[in-house]
């Protein structure tokens, strides 16, 4: 299995997706971690050095206002989701509804936690022991 945890500094699990740096990924075989990489994110509000602004319309396809719906936002998740097309987890803080619908249709199993270290995260995953907050964490 393949996990990615989205991450700004590689021990902190990103408390937002779409403001994350890095994925941070693990390859687990079992119980045990085979290998760990840190991979600079290409897409995304910070990605390889960008400074976008997070000004855009909330209501633009969705009449209930929530985040992270439309076709510019399909095509931005789709290429989120490209870059860790070789994973099958993905962890974060949180993230918009829209993204994290889109991730889930990637064939990702999201997770949304309110685990702050990645090991701890890491290893709670590995236990069975990680509850999914996304109704919680979703914006």
């Amino acid at each position: 299995m393949k996990v990615a945890i989205v991450t700004n500094d590689g021990e902190y699990v990103s408390q937002h997706f779409g403001r994350s740096r890095y994925y941070k990924i693990y390859t687990i075989d079992g119980n045990e971690i085979k290998n760990v990489e840190l991979r600079e994110r290409g897409t995304g509000h910070f990605a390889q050095g960008q400074t976008q602004n997070h000004e855009h319309s909330h209501t633009q396809a969705d009449p209930q206002g929530r985040h992270g719906y439309g076709a510019d936002a399909d095509r931005r998740h789709a290429g989120m989701a490209a870059e860790i097309s070789d994973c099958d987890v993905l962890i974060a803080g949180g993230m918009g509804s829209g993204a994290y619908e889109s991730f889930k249709r990637a064939g990702l199993d999201v997770m949304l936690t309110d685990i702050v270290w990645i090991e701890e995260a890491v290893t709670a995953l590995m236990e069975g022991k990680m509850k999914n907050l996304a109704n919680e964490r979703t914006d």
